[in-house]
C-alpha cells in the first residue's frame, strides 16, 4: 500500500489561516512560539487560533527555538498535540523535556552535509525534521538525504512546482511548508490549497 505523505502547514498568524488548513484537511498545523520571529505569535494569540482546531484531527505542533523547558510545560503542552525544536537542542534537553510531558518530539536540523543526516538519524527525538535552516524559504542540497532509516519530515523552499517530485525521490513521512505559502507575508489561501493539491497528486 502506497504511504501517503503527511502535511504540516506552519507559521499560523491569523484565524483565516487555521481555517483553511482545516478546509483542507491537513495533517499538522504548526505555530510559533517562541519570541522574536517574523510569524511569532502571543500566547493570547496562540489560545485564539488553536480553539478552531477543537475536535479535530488536526494535531497542534507548537514551534520553540531553544525556549525553557518549563516554559513550554507551563504555558503551551497541555493545548499541543506534537513541540517541534528549532533551536540547538540536545538529546539531553529532548530527555528533559520528556520527563516533563508525553507529547512527541520533532527535532529540526539544519541540513548541510551528510554528517547533519547522520545526525538528525541518531537524535532521541521522535521525528525529525530537515530544513535548509530556520524558515529560510530555501531549499538544501537533497541529495544528501542518504541513509536515513527512520520517519521525517522535510521543510526548506518546498513548493507547489517542487514538491511533487520531492516527494517521489525522497519519500518523507511528511512535508513542511510555511513562506511559500505566503503573499506580502501573509498566508494566501490559493497558495496553501496548490500546496496541499500538489502534495496529494490533484494538480
Amino acid at each position: 500500500m502506497k504511504q501517503v505523505t503527511k502535511i504540516k502547514l506552519c507559521g499560523m498568524m491569523k484565524p483565516q489561516d487555521v481555517c483553511t488548513a482545516m478546509e483542507l484537511n491537513v495533517d499538522y498545523v504548526g505555530f510559533i512560539l517562541t519570541e522574536g520571529f517574523k510569524r511569532t505569535i502571543t500566547h493570547e494569540t496562540f489560545c485564539e487560533l488553536a480553539s478552531y482546531i477543537h475536535g479535530s484531527d488536526v494535531k497542534k505542533v507548537g514551534v520553540f527555538v531553544n525556549e525553557p523547558i518549563d516554559n513550554i510545560i507551563e504555558r503551551y503542552a497541555d493545548m499541543l498535540d506534537v513541540i517541534q525544536l528549532h533551536g540547538k537542542e540536545d538529546d539531553k534537553y529532548i530527555t528533559s523535556l520528556r520527563q516533563c510531558t508525553d507529547k512527541p518530539i520533532i527535532k529540526a536540523f539544519k541540513i548541510t552535509s551528510a554528517e547533519d543526516v547522520q545526525k538528525a538519524n541518531e537524535s532521541i527525538a521522535d521525528y525529525v525534521l530537515l530544513d535548509s535552516g530556520t524558515g529560510t524559504g530555501k531549499t538544501f542540497d537533497h541529495t544528501l538525504v542518504t541513509g536515513i532509516d527512520r520517519p521525517y519530515f522535510l521543510a526548506g523552499g518546498l513548493t507547489a512546482d517542487n514538491v511533487a517530485d520531492a516527494i517521489k525521490s525522497l519519500h518523507p513521512y511528511a512535508v513542511d511548508a510555511s513562506s511559500c505559502l505566503e503573499t506580502d507575508g501573509k498566508k494566501d489561501k490559493k497558495k496553501m490549497t496548490e500546496f496541499v493539491n500538489a502534495v496529494r497528486g490533484l494538480l
